[in-house]
């Protein structure tokens, strides 16, 4: 059987056409109408990886997102009309890993899904676990400890700052951190990098003296340790 995917779109063409791309491609594909329907099937299959409209009947797709992330770290690929920065960021804030704006080719959305599963994807041999003064990031629970006490941290701020601290005092540019944490061009807006710095620094900043999440003015970021090499 293949990977399962729950796609969740209220326009019925669009959703049959999801569909049968998809189930070409071998996937195994439940659909939903409705936020509130999306929310039980989710439950009910555990997919590895799900499409979600925003514009949705009952529930909109926000919701669902927020409400699916309560247990689950399943990939989210958000599909909707709107094109705004603030959907876009908004979406990404919420957990979604990946955003496509309609219309799109089918094609491209396959090649999204493939490469949102290829990211999500930790060999079980692999411990991608950080450990730094009163701080530990890790991805194989996708928890965050902070002076020994676990904060509560969505999943691509925890990949955001893992990708940082891997490799203490490389600077990063806002676009590369796009490219390397998201995994696509995010349309050359960097803002949600902006955003999601910031809601990192407020869960750790001033809790070590050894190490810091630093902006390099005109460039980008880096995760700063003392008394290691620049």
């Amino acid at each position: 059987m293949g990977r399962k995917i729950l796609a969740v779109e209220d326009d019925r063409n669009i959703s049959d056409l999801i569909r049968m791309y998809l189930e070409k491609e071998g996937f195994e594909v439940t659909t939903a109408f409705d936020g509130g329907t999306a929310v039980e099937r989710f439950r009910e299959i555990g997919p590895d990886l799900v499409l979600l409209d925003i514009m949705l009947p009952v529930m909109d797709g926000w919701s669902v997102c927020a409400k699916i992330r309560e247990t689950s770290r399943a990939p989210i690929i958000m599909l909707t009309a709107k094109s705004e920065v603030l959907d876009r960021v908004t979406g990404l804030e919420m957990g979604a890993d990946d955003y496509l704006v309609k219309p799109f080719e089918m094609k491209e959305l396959i090649a999204r899904i493939n490469a949102v599963l290829r990211r999500t994807e930790i060999p079980d041999d692999t411990r991608k676990r950080l450990t730094f003064d009163k701080l530990v990031i890790d991805l194989d629970s996708y928890e965050l400890t902070v002076d020994g006490q676990k904060v509560d941290t969505p999943p691509k701020e925890l990949e955001l700052l893992y990708h940082l601290a891997s490799t203490p005092n490389r600077v990063y540019t806002r676009n590369q951190l796009l490219d390397e944490v998201w995994g696509f061009d995010y349309f050359g807006d960097s803002r949600t990098v902006d955003v999601h710095i910031k809601r990192l620094r407020e869960k750790v900043e001033n809790v070590s003296e050894e190490w810091t999440l630093k902006t390099v003015w005109g460039v980008g970021y880096k995760f700063e340790v003392v008394g290691r090499s620049k």
